[in-house]
């Protein structure tokens, strides 16, 4: 029996659209579209119908680790605040985890997020439960000690199939943490992989001067050109951050292919000294999206928010203000200028029945144009109804069970040490 949802009384581009969706995908957008017998219809009593957000780049588990650890260099951060915590994680934990940061994304309209973390069955699991599209890779760490990464073959092979088995909703993935911690025999082996089962790829990619300095030192190369030295830069792989691509850099990445998410929040926060050359990738056609990375170093999953910042920074940093124009860094957000990242950014028939409504009511979206309010004045609290698969998942900004998914959340990171205040004790 076919699952139908319409949605009627909406505003497309300004003129009022009915949309009906099955099974999943858009069949019908348009002033004449009428419900059937039998439909789900959804009032939207006016609304601004616009398509769902894509992170492209997020730990989603690490909202367990909000407001721990911060205001540290990265490496610091990294290993004597993030990575002992993480030693503890359970897999409970990391569904959790999870769970909170889906009502989080949902609520500020994201539909689908890309995700590199540990325990990636239960990630894949959290997402089919809370009804919002997922990209789930497992962390592939070796320490650069490519006998550990022979080792690690079997159990990456065998989470590959673990998260495959949760559903339309998730899409498995490969997840080699950075050139830095995984080695090029690894990193070999993870392409040949992609290769064969044809499977996306996702990576940390020169996000540190330091990183770069240091994969010269040790291999001879950029962190760029030692992937595609191992076969691993092409049209599968997306590259997290890319803030210090250097043009041949670029040039290489264009080339072959691949995408980039770019992280201007979670890379402001940690300082990493650059702005992500934005304009010279787009020049040579290098897909862009954009991620949120995770909640301990952004320290939130507001999309739409972090647009604004998008944008901003990159005027700031070419000083013009021409540069990263309102819909381009839309476009950005809802991943229609990475196609690589496998949400089409459009409401058409045919396409997925994954759509935001936005109450017209809401004061930062009037009474000028709709995209430029939304990023330059919104948030992610200007979202009221969410469809994922033709599935209603958020309603007037409510999740179904927020209460209990915080609750257990909070529990977990009561158990791995998580508190109210930085380890070295700072109160406010």
């Amino acid at each position: 029996m076919s699952r139908a949802v319409t949605v009627v009384d909406a505003v497309l581009a300004g003129a009022p659209v009915t949309v009906r969706t099955v099974d999943g995908t858009i069949e019908a957008v348009g002033p004449d579209v009428v419900a059937r017998p039998g439909d789900e219809v959804l009032d939207a009593r006016g609304a601004h119908l616009v398509p769902g957000l894509v992170n492209g780049h997020t730990h989603a588990a690490m909202t367990l680790f909000r407001g721990w650890g911060d205001d540290l260099p990265l490496k610091e951060w990294l290993e004597s605040v993030i990575w002992p915590a993480e030693a503890r994680l359970t897999a409970d934990d990391v569904y959790w985890g999870t769970r909170l940061a889906a009502v989080e994304m949902l609520r500020s309209g994201t539909v689908c997020f890309w995700d590199m973390y540990w325990h990636g069955e239960a990630v894949a699991r959290a997402a089919a439960d809370a009804g919002i599209r997922a990209v789930v890779s497992s962390v592939v760490i070796d320490g650069d000690d490519a006998a550990r990464g022979r080792a690690l073959r079997p159990q990456v092979l065998d989470e590959l199939d673990a998260v495959a088995a949760h559903g339309p909703l998730v899409t498995p993935c490969l997840g080699p943490h950075a050139v830095y911690t995984v080695s090029p025999e690894t990193l070999t082996w993870i392409a040949e992989v992609s290769a064969a089962r044809d499977v996306p790829v996702q990576i940390h990619l020169a996000e540190t001067e330091e990183e770069v300095l240091e994969c010269h030192a040790r291999h001879g190369v950029g962190p760029a050109e030692l992937l595609d030295r191992c076969g691993l830069l092409g049209p599968r792989t997306v590259l997290a951050h890319g803030v210090w691509l250097t043009d041949a850099a670029l040039d290489l990445v264009a080339e072959r292919g691949a995408t980039i998410v770019t992280n201007p929040v979670s890379n402001m926060k940690l300082a990493v000294g650059r702005v992500f050359p934005y304009a010279e990738a787009r020049a040579r056609g290098i897909p862009v999206g954009l991620g949120t990375d995770g909640a301990a170093s952004n320290n939130a999953l507001d999309l739409l928010a972090d647009a604004k910042v998008l944008s901003l920074l990159q005027k700031h940093a070419t000083g013009d203000p021409g540069a990263m124009p309102a819909r381009e860094a839309w476009a950005v957000a809802t991943g229609a200028r990475a196609e690589g990242l496998g949400r089409p950014a459009h409401l058409r028939p045919g396409a997925p029945a994954d759509l935001l409504l936005l109450p017209a009511d809401r004061l930062e979206l009037g009474p000028g144009d709709l995209v430029h309010n939304l990023v330059y004045a919104a948030s992610g609290s200007v979202v009221g109804t969410v469809v994922v698969d033709g599935r209603v998942v958020v309603r007037d900004g409510v999740t179904a069970d927020a209460e209990e998914v915080r609750a257990r959340a909070f529990e977990c990171a009561a158990r791995l040490g998580v508190g109210p205040h930085t380890p070295a004790g700072d109160g406010p």
